[in-house]
């Protein structure tokens, strides 16, 4: 199996002292703001991208992966323990976790968590390493056509995604595609939506957009809502599983685990639709049903895992097809073309040693995650004191400074603050930011993409659709956006 051979490379590799001690970096970060409610891995990966310029590529993006790893275990405490989900996939968790904390069985609830998330974030790494190159190779026969087709796809899926509804995530996918247009066009070399400002012509830093819509809006947005506080549950006994709770957790891990990463994998995936599946199967087949808005062990065990397992899963098109399904993905591509890197078939090829060392630091960081989870659990929980605007002005330091770093012009301070104001004008109106991101980043691709199939063709549109995978391709956007369409107005109708 040439997997294996590839992956005991990146597990030499990955081994060294520097990337162990930046995965332990990354762990312990993306637990922490995790745990913290209201900061999620891609606010934190935004924030220190600047920061991580001077790192070598490898260790960065080790680094990001370890946050996104364990933003995902540390949600789990904020939702147990406050009853308040830091991201939405943490959402079904808090359903029976914070009443199994208010029944003084916050230690189990917590343990379930942490250990499923390791079950399941193994195994999907596991089929991170089997699946990814497959995917891999099957992508590298795609020309312009079949990437513009797989853009279209993109587009739909994220903006239904993402967003409370279609409209809504459209408008930010085109806010991000007009940001992505501004500078001079690579065809024709002439500026557009420059405005005659000349810092404008090399177009407005990736990074910037990034910090500014998710960092600085987040502020703002705290800023202008004030924050209340909450009660924390106490975490009074060892965080450990009684055989009884082993029996009722293993079996649910499993197959939260299974529904989690497949959906995860998919362009359309996710991490939110796993997790409420999984809760409704643990629903349907558990012979403890009564317990179920009281506190059962198996809707914290099953979700938690599915959540864990989608999270590996996000990466295979992410890293195959350069496709973020998710928020943190989407800020992770960018990381990525920080590096001059773009995730896609030849990632594997040109930087194969890059991409095996960080799929073996996934497995390490798993292992730290769990030793870092159960013991510390109280000292995790000591986090949700921290006041909110603390966290927030901290937020806005770092933002500025990073920015500048970045750029290092007052016009990139000007630009972060107005795109800052845009991203909270969006917020207000309920609009996600995430598919600006993503429409900054694939809507220069898609444009290039489409300009060199009509450039082959001489301008005949039919080429768009003369294969039988971007024939397969463009049916799945048409399907996808009708079930956009379609599924809320069948649900208002049933209410």
């Amino acid at each position: 199996m040439d997997q294996l051979g590839l992956l005991l490379d990146g597990f030499a590799s990955a081994l060294t002292p520097s990337h162990l001690l930046w995965a332990l970096v990354g762990v312990t970060i993306g637990t922490a703001i995790g745990v913290l409610p209201g900061i999620g891995p891609a606010l934190t990966v935004a924030l220190l991208l600047p920061i991580t310029f001077r790192l070598e590529a490898s260790s960065a993006l080790i680094l990001f992966a370890g946050i996104y790893y364990g933003g995902m275990y540390g949600g789990s405490t904020t939702s147990i323990l406050l009853n308040t989900p830091g991201e939405s996939a943490s959402m079904v968790s808090a359903l029976e976790g914070n009443k199994m904390a208010r029944a003084g069985r916050a230690a189990a609830a917590l343990a379930t968590a942490a250990i499923g998330s390791f079950v399941a974030g193994t195994i999907g790494t596991i089929g991170l390493t089997f699946l990814a190159p497959v995917v891999a190779d099957f992508a590298t026969s795609f020309g312009p056509p079949e990437y513009v087709a797989l853009m279209a796809v993109a587009f739909v899926t994220v903006s239904a995604l993402l967003g409370p509804d279609l409209l809504k995530g459209i408008a930010s996918l085109l806010v991000g595609v007009a940001i992505g247009l501004v500078g001079i066009d690579s065809q024709t070399g002439q500026p557009r939506l420059s405005f005659g400002v000349d810092s404008l012509l090399d177009g407005i830093d990736v990074v910037i957009v990034v910090i500014a819509l998710f960092a600085l809006s987040e502020a703002f947005g705290h800023l202008l809502t004030g924050t209340g506080g909450s009660t924390v549950e106490p975490v009074r006994e060892r965080v450990v599983l009684s055989r009884k709770d082993l029996r009722r957790s293993w079996p649910a891990w499993l197959r939260g685990t299974a529904l989690g990463f497949p959906i995860g994998s998919l362009p359309a995936g996710g991490a939110e639709v796993p997790t409420f599946l999984s809760y409704s199967v643990e629903k349907r087949l558990s012979k403890h049903r009564e317990e179920f808005g009281r506190g059962a062990i198996e809707g914290v065990a099953g979700p938690e895992a599915a959540n864990n397992a989608a999270s590996a899963g996000v990466l295979v098109p992410l890293l195959t097809i350069g496709l973020p399904t998710s928020a943190t993905a989407a800020v992770i591509l960018t990381a990525f073309q920080s590096y001059g890197l773009q995730p896609g078939p030849e990632l594997f090829e040109e930087s194969g040693p890059l991409v095996w060392t960080l799929i073996a630091s996934l497995y390490i960081g798993n292992v730290m995650l769990l030793v870092l989870n159960l013991p510390l659990v109280r000292m995790w929980a000591k986090l949700l004191t921290i006041p909110a605007y603390g966290i927030y002005a901290g937020v806005l330091v770092f933002a500025t400074l990073g920015t500048y770093a970045a750029g290092g012009t007052t016009i990139d301070l000007l630009v972060l603050c107005g795109l800052g104001l845009l991203g909270l004008l969006m917020r207000q109106a309920d609009i996600p930011v995430a598919p600006a991101v993503v429409g900054l980043i694939l809507g220069p691709i898609a444009e290039q993409q489409l300009r060199r199939a009509l450039t082959i063709s001489e301008g005949d549109l039919s080429i768009l659709v003369s294969g039988p995978i971007t024939i397969t391709l463009w049916t799945i956007t048409v399907l996808a956006l009708l079930g956009a369409v379609l599924i809320p107005l069948l649900r208002r109708t049933r209410s």
